[in-house]
């Protein structure tokens, strides 16, 4: 099975290198979900059409009292498309406390936050090496910190060859950069047509051109001061919009006069997978796989079609540790379920996660797992859905169409569709149009409101014994108590060890000594 990028990662922070997603918070976690009751809010009450309500002082890297709503907040509610049109041209109205630093119009941004990937063959290595030196992603015991960069090294060439065959199937590289800019290009074309809003849009990348930091340079440049942070991902987990939305938080933390309240106001939609457009989208392009099986094909399966979603999958140490992701992943199929043909008319739904990698244990049932299963119980006619993905990239165009299918078919799935990512459906971006307008008039949520209210704090080194599977409780007794325990510590590096081993030589162990 191919090790996709995103998936090797992942295996890295559930090991003893996990580094916490979020570090510093003692909030408890009553207050997680605490929003503030203020807004970007359009006064509709303004003589002039561009208007946009009070906003309460905060800073991205603490906590503030929420403060009641204005009276514009409460006018406002009668409706988004009524004032929308009014966002352009008047300065925030602040209190006292956080005044803008100088009366400007109101330019109004849009960030959208993505993992990136390499755009030709030769961006494989580097693209690998950005994963794996990042200190905030592999956090490496502090004698062991100065590696960093020799074992980012290290994975980066090992891995490199493999990945970059992977990469050559599907053209060289990743299109995941193409599909977002024409996503941004097109979104600020929607949000110019339906609403008279001319918003710019921006794209920021995890870990390969353009950055997020690039991006937010940008967004510097351009002065915006009401930034919409969308993560383009629909469900929220920690090893996704969390990672990306961490970027953001040392970023403002470090420049606040440039990302402080006092210059640019932000608000984050961390997930969006609920949203009724977005389900009616997704429903459409699995409904018009599903009609495209000719009677035949329906005939030779018993009358039935059948649909797997299939899921990026993550560690089960993070939903342990309250990752909402694979809540919202069910609650996401559960919407576009309703919308499709029912059991009467022939069409089951199945759910499965896919990338997994090592030996630890991830978010089941697993996709190579279950294709078979679906084979050989004598399904015959598949729809495949790449439910966590907008945009067509690796994980669809490579392990999708060409690992997984040839796996179901070698198990008798005899007709094979893909529903394609939602890349620049029409729907899709108008609906998120419709999200950033709203997200706009909403109570603000901050990239540290956003990172509590996700549990992006929760994923500590404390646990590392429980995430690496070993019983720390059962190891320490009586007297012994503490030499048990660095015992284990030992253990546990060990197997970090070993981890580190066969991520750069890509073997086992084992057969670097012929076993």
């Amino acid at each position: 099975m191919k090790i996709t990028p995103h998936a090797l990662l992942l295996t890295i922070l559930s090991s003893s290198l996990l580094s916490p997603c979020i570090e510093g918070f003692s909030s408890p976690l009553s207050q997680a979900k605490r929003f503030n009751t203020a807004a970007f809010l359009i006064d509709p009450k303004s003589s002039n059409k561009n208007a946009v309500g009070q906003q309460p002082s905060i800073t991205d890297n603490q906590q503030s009292k929420s403060s009641p709503p204005s009276s514009s907040a409460l006018q406002y509610a009668s409706g988004v498309a009524e004032a929308i049109s009014s966002i352009k041209t008047l300065p925030f109205q602040t209190d006292e406390s956080t005044p803008l630093s100088s009366p400007t119009s109101t330019k109004v941004g849009v960030l959208l936050l993505n993992l990136g990937g390499p755009e030709k063959s030769e961006d494989v290595e580097g693209f690998l090496y950005n994963l794996f030196a990042d200190p905030d992603i592999i956090r490496l015991p502090a004698p062991l910190a100065p590696l960093q960069s020799v074992i980012a090294t290290g994975i980066s060439k090992s891995r490199s060859p493999k990945s970059r065959a992977a990469y050559d199937s599907i053209g060289g590289g990743s299109p995941i950069l193409q599909y977002s800019n024409a996503q941004a290009k097109l979104l600020a074309e929607s949000l110019s047509d339906k609403y008279g809003l001319e918003a710019k849009v921006y794209v920021g990348m995890r870990y390969w051109h353009p950055f997020t930091e690039e991006a937010l340079g940008e967004i510097v440049s351009d002065e915006i001061n009401a930034l919409v942070i969308l993560p383009l991902y629909p469900q929220f987990s920690i090893s996704t919009s969390g990672s990306s939305l961490r970027v953001l938080q040392e970023e403002f933390a470090k420049r606040s006069d440039l990302y402080g309240p006092q210059k640019m106001r932000h608000t984050v939609v961390a997930s969006w997978y609920a949203r009724p457009g977005y389900v009616s989208c997704m429903s459409n392009l699995i409904t018009k796989e599903l009609n495209s099986f000719s009677k035949e094909e329906i005939a030779e399966g018993d009358g039935k079609r059948h649909v797997l979603f299939s899921a990026h999958g993550v560690p089960r140490s993070y939903i342990e540790a309250g990752d909402p992701y694979q809540v919202q992943i069910q609650q996401c199929v559960a919407k576009i379920s309703k919308e499709l043909p029912g059991v009467e008319e022939g069409v089951e739904v199945h759910l499965s996660y896919q990338s997994r990698v090592g030996p630890i244990e991830w978010l089941r049932p697993y996709t190579d797992d279950v294709l078979p299963e679906l084979g050989k119980s004598g399904v015959k006619n598949l729809v495949v859905v790449p439910i966590s993905f907008v945009s067509e990239h690796i994980e669809t165009l490579e392990e999708i169409d060409i690992e997984y299918r040839e796996l179901a078919e070698e198990n008798g799935v005899k007709n094979w569709r893909r529903c394609p990512a939602l890349n620049t459906d029409e729907t899709f971006i108008n609906d998120m149009a419709d999200l950033v307008v709203e997200a706009l008039s909403e109570p603000v949520q901050t990239v540290t409101e956003a990172c509590i209210a996700n549990n992006c704090e929760n994923l500590e080194l404390d646990n590392i014994d429980q995430r690496m599977g070993i019983d720390m409780e059962v190891m320490v007794k009586d007297s012994k108590m503490e030499a048990e325990r660095l015992n284990g510590r030992v253990a546990m590096f060990g197997v970090a060890g070993t981890i580190l081993v066969e991520l750069l030589s890509g073997k086992s162990l084992l057969h670097l000594f012929g076993l």
